[in-house]
């Protein structure tokens, strides 16, 4: 099929002088806000793994004290107000919540970094007091304020209060009509950007974009992580409490940032492309490995799943899909990260697609004046257009169910998941034709639906569907101009309907890694009993308890934590299921172990053929719960990339793949829990594959 190539300029930015005064003092990024101390070859080691983040200073016994009764008051107000049985109370809560966590966690796990941070703390808990003292009182006046708001919601992922920065425009009032423009904007690196120091930024800085008119969003993205795993569910629940919040126009919201937020933003606008008018990515990387060799001078190399998991966040396989979010990438010509652009530029270009790429001339790692202007003209241009919802072409790609909608179209199965799976539809509408033509590759199932009142096709006759050189007949068009349509592959060819399937298939956010667990509710579930080795039991016991402290570290929350004997049907059908123990000392586990695809029993793991001896193994998996196969189980295991990654947010990318068999005679490090003696992925039907 035919492609449509969308062709742009590569330029230089230049502006008048007058201008470059203007907005050279407040805009520059310098290269120290971006760039976190030790990135490079010193972090290499991964013997030598610094802390991340690093420990706080020693407070003066005045500043704990009056911080420690300040939270205690603001604790006291919190528990009144949780008491009370009102509508609006409970959805105002993390609005107050936010402030409290900041500072209880920079005090309890030593996270202010300096004296600064500590008045930051100050003014944080003052602004708690505030919000606590009026919702109180029955107002919530931050919720009509314009200017610098930090607002908060309730994480689905561990129920913890998270905070997002807001900057509204002045005219904008709760009693207008009018639907006002959004820019996501992603923060650079930053080691020490502790609650407070987020929240506290955001009370008093505009920050880096402001455009004229429209709302700009600030995700903390739960701390350093580029905005992967739980902080890319932190952008998408953010937007989500904006959006219920404020009069936000869906068709005009765009994806910005410079550094790890332009990283985070190319990531976002791959992964996302149906949601945005425009993505605006600045420096930060693209990819893992030639980032890494590039920025890092790391040597690499990786184990083959290792590899293969790097197509989770490696933009270039996904780069079509910015067919459909049109974009504006920004580097400074001297610097080193210009090369995340210049690698979307190469895939780009294979697509015969022309990368906008603004280059801040003789600029290191800063956005540099002049080159900002230009963005900003072009970015209101593309806001009047606003977002294409139903394009009569879509080019789209990915290589897992967890990214898989463009549009009108939804990728529902794939033939092998972490191979590239590409559509390209055209909807080929009357007078002449009532037809959708269609081309894919490593695709075994997919949903057509177009909304009310875009439907183009003519509702007295079928759709004639043309895919993969099949001719087929598909339902008519409805009367409200809607149409819905599914396909499944069966035998090498294409049906009209939905697939008769019996058991487990992979599908939509039930499709592993180890990692997909923790993008949504989990629950860690602990074992009542001891494990039928000590030594099993041993390394359970600190592998929790690491991955207790690392959530709470890495992704700014709070895991919450049951005994197997608690756990209640609501758990169940709300939450994945992280288990901890083997089937003697965990009673959910051992409900469920003859429904796994291993057999654990005192003496053996059994892995299809392959046998481990019990007493000095533990199998770590994601699979679908048997008590509730619409949710997750996981064996034995927290979010799969370690300390070593911490370093540099490239290397945060999914360790382990759906299965692992570690070794425990190698103690836990920096990379892995111990050797991992077998890892893999199961099958599309949820079943071991040949040995890998």
């Amino acid at each position: 099929m035919t492609r449509s190539p969308v062709r742009l300029l590569t330029f230089r930015s230049a502006v008048s002088c007058s201008l470059r005064v203007l907005f050279q003092t407040a805009l520059v990024l310098t290269a120290a806000a971006g760039l976190a101390r030790g990135d490079g070859p010193a972090d290499n080691n991964p013997e030598t793994v610094r802390q991340v983040p690093r420990p706080g200073i020693e407070l003066k016994d005045a500043d704990r004290t009056e911080l420690e009764e300040g939270l205690q008051k603001l604790e006291q107000k919190l528990r009144s107000l949780r008491s009370r049985r009102d509508a609006l109370t409970p959805q105002r809560l993390p609005d107050v919540e936010i402030f409290y966590r900041a500072v209880h966690d920079a005090l309890a796990y030593n996270e202010f970094f300096s004296n600064n941070d500590v008045a930051a703390g100050h003014r944080v808990l003052a602004e708690g007091h505030t919000r606590a003292d009026a919702l109180l009182a029955g107002k919530t006046p931050w919720t009509e304020q314009t200017g610098l708001v930090v607002r908060g919601y309730r994480s689905r992922l561990d129920r913890t209060a998270q905070p997002y920065g807001l900057v509204i425009p002045a005219e904008y009032s709760s009693a207008g009509e009018a639907e006002y423009r959004c820019d996501l904007w992603f923060h650079g690196r930053g080691e020490t950007l502790s609650e407070v120091n987020f929240i506290d930024q955001r009370m008093r800085q505009t920050g880096r974009i402001a455009p004229a008119g429209t709302f700009v969003l600030h995700p903390y993205g739960r701390y350093s992580n580029a905005f992967k795993l739980a902080g890319e569910v932190d952008v998408l629940e953010a937007l989500e409490h904006a959006q219920q919040h404020y009069r936000l126009d869906e068709d005009r919201i765009a994806v910005r940032g410079f550094s790890m937020g332009g990283a985070g933003c190319w990531q976002m606008a791959v992964h996302y492309p149906d949601m945005f008018f425009a993505a605006n990515p600045g420096a930060g990387f693209s990819e893992t490995p030639e980032f890494l060799k590039f920025f890092q001078k790391e040597t690499l190399n990786p184990l083959p799943y290792e590899k293969t998991l790097w197509a989770w966040y490696d933009c270039p396989g996904y780069a079509i899909n910015l067919f459909h979010c049109p974009t504006v990438a920004y580097s400074g010509e001297l610097d080193i990260q210009k090369q995340a652009a210049d690698i979307m530029e190469t895939a780009l270009e294979a697509e015969g697609i022309d990368l906008v790429h603004i280059i801040g001339p003789q600029t290191k790692h800063s956005i540099h004046a002049d080159s900002l202007v230009e963005i900003e003209q072009r970015l209101a241009s593309l806001a009047r257009a606003g977002r294409v919802r139903t394009p009569h072409v879509i080019h789209f790609a990915t290589y897992t169910l967890k990214y898989n909608r463009m549009k009108w179209l939804t990728v529902d199965a794939l033939q092998q998941h972490w191979q590239q799976a590409r559509v390209d539809a055209r909807l080929l509408s009357p007078p002449l034709l009532n037809a959708v033509a269609l081309q894919t590759k490593n695709v075994a199932g997919l949903t057509l639906s177009i909304p009310p009142g875009d439907c183009p096709f003519e509702m007295t006759r079928p759709v004639r569907i043309e895919i993969d050189g099949q001719e087929l007949t598909a339902p008519k068009a409805k009367s409200d101009r809607s149409w819905h349509c599914q396909l499944h592959l069966r035998d090498g060819k294409w049906l009209v309907g939905a697939p008769e399937t019996t058991g487990l298939t992979k599908q939509h956010n039930l499709q592993g890694p180890i990692d997909d667990a923790f993008m949504d509710s989990f629950l860690f579930v602990t074992p009542t009993k001891a494990t039928a080795h000590p030594e099993v039991g041993k390394w359970i016991d600190s592998e929790l308890a690491r991955a207790r402290e690392h959530w709470r570290r890495h992704f700014r929350g709070v895991a919450r934590v049951k005994s197997a004997d608690d756990i209640t049907d609501e758990d169940i059908a709300d939450s994945n299921l992280v288990l901890w123990g083997d089937p003697q000392s965990n009673p959910v586990l051992a409900k469920i172990t003859d429904q796994l695809p291993i057999r654990w029993d005192q003496d053996r793991i059994h892995l299809g053929e392959q046998k481990f001896a019990a007493s000095g193994h533990v199998p770590v998996l994601i699979y679908p719960n048997p008590l509730n196969p619409k949710r997750y189980v996981v064996l034995n295991s927290s979010f799969t990339w370690r300390d070593y990654a911490y370093l540099n947010n490239a290397r945060q990318v999914p360790m382990l793949p759906d299965w692992a068999i570690i070794d425990l005679s190698t103690p836990p490090g920096t990379q892995y829990p111990g050797k991992v003696a077998a890892a893999g992925f199961f099958d599309e039907q949820w079943q071991l594959k040949a040995r890998e």
